[in-house]
């Protein structure tokens, strides 16, 4: 009695709702009256409906697709294998069976309802069919909308220095959000290309200022001004800030962490021993700067942190680190720099707790290694 009562509440209520608009000739109920109103042309136009809506799904997919570069569309293939054996194990646990075929001239005992879907029938019993109508439309309209709402605070986008870019393609390459693109050179210089900065695509990750090759902390000959930098962000500014925690730096074991914005809150691990430097992403940090802080030991380690392997707030970030420092993309760590001496750990904020203690481990683990050697390279 009770599955009668809501199964009936519930077509009553639907066929209310939409006859609400107005639209149709006649009430919508009439159709569900008899087996002789319902026939299979109804059935077919649902499995339509079901064609058409994941096909326009994917067409929006593929135009939001178009500004970002190197889009993964597949998962990966251990994610794949693991879901869809999962799914075939729930199919044999638990079977998702069909309902007999409809017969409305017969009462049905029991419904298999998915309450997911039945969310709105409190709304409709609460309110009125064009409230609800209302409430649906402007919570569709916010989701549609989202993509195009302004960040609460954007940041300034990466600014390109002509008189020490060169044309080589490395930032367009590694911008994640396809915000940067070559064009044919503007300036004097005997150089064939130059990088322009889309404003409107930019999201101040700092990576490509991290993929230029003119931006080595090494520079003294000149100001450190690379190719493209970030403007309330340069890598000018990231090098006093290094030095400065450098300089704070006492006891045995000194280490400098770099981290990233969007993982683990690096401050939290400062202590008279540890040094921090925090970056919109960790790939806007330069390979040059883990070669410069030991050469010229400002520390005995170095510390690069992150987001979650596969997490990265900036899409590639944490993929391009890990190219740059195995010497697989450029601008790739020197090989004289001491491997042993730098420790990679990719942890979000709740990972805190094992960061702190992976570091603690790393910095016991330098104290056991001899003196690294003073002899630094020339400025």
């Amino acid at each position: 009695m009770v599955w009668d009562k809501l199964a009936q509440y519930i077509a009553i209520a639907t066929t209310e709702w939409l006859d609400w608009l107005g639209i149709f000739g006649e009430a919508i109920a009439r159709n569900f009256l008899t087996p002789n109103t319902l026939d299979d042309r109804f059935f077919t136009l649902l499995t339509f409906i079901h064609i058409v809506a994941p096909l326009l799904l994917l067409l929006v997919l593929w135009i939001h697709l178009q500004r970002v570069t190197k889009p993964r569309i597949n998962p990966k293939r251990g994610l794949a294998a693991g879901t869809f054996l999962m799914l075939v194990a729930l199919s044999f646990v638990k079977p998702a069976v069909s309902h007999p075929p409809a017969d409305l001239a017969v009462v049905p005992d029991v419904l298999k309802l998915d309450w997911f879907y039945l969310s709105a029938y409190p709304l409709m019993d609460h309110f009125s069919n064009g409230a609800v109508w209302a409430f649906g439309g402007v919570l569709t309209f916010m989701l549609f909308a989202l993509p195009w709402l302004p960040p609460v605070r954007r940041p300034a986008a990466a600014v390109v220095d002509l008189n020490n870019c060169n044309g080589c393609e490395r930032c367009a390459n590694d911008c994640p959000f396809n915000a940067i693109v070559m064009r044919q050179r503007s300036d004097a210089l005997p150089f064939e290309q130059e990088a322009t900065v889309d404003a409107s695509l930019c999201v101040g990750c700092g990576i490509c200022a991290g993929s230029c090759p003119t931006s080595t902390p090494f520079r003294r000959a000149s100001e450190l001004i690379p190719g493209i930098d970030l403007p309330d962000r340069s890598l000018r500014a990231v090098r006093d800030e290094v030095e400065a925690a450098a300089a704070g730096l006492s006891g045995e074991s000194r280490v400098i962490v770099f981290g990233c914005d969007h993982a683990v809150p690096a401050s939290r691990l400062a202590s008279s021993g540890i040094g921090t430097v925090s970056l919109p992403c960790i790939a806007a940090l330069p390979p040059s700067f883990i070669d410069y802080v030991l050469s010229r030991d400002l520390a005995d380690g170095v510390v690069i942190t992150g987001c979650r392997d596969g997490e990265c707030f900036n899409r590639y970030g944490v993929d391009w680190t890990k190219a740059r420092l195995a010497g697989e993309r450029d601008p790739y760590l020197r090989k004289r720099v001491p491997r042993e001496r730098i420790l990679t750990c990719w942890a979000a904020g709740a990972d805190r707790a094992a960061l702190e203690k992976q570091v603690e481990v790393f910095r016991a683990t330098l104290s056991a290694l001899p003196s690294p050697d003073e002899d630094g390279p020339n400025a």
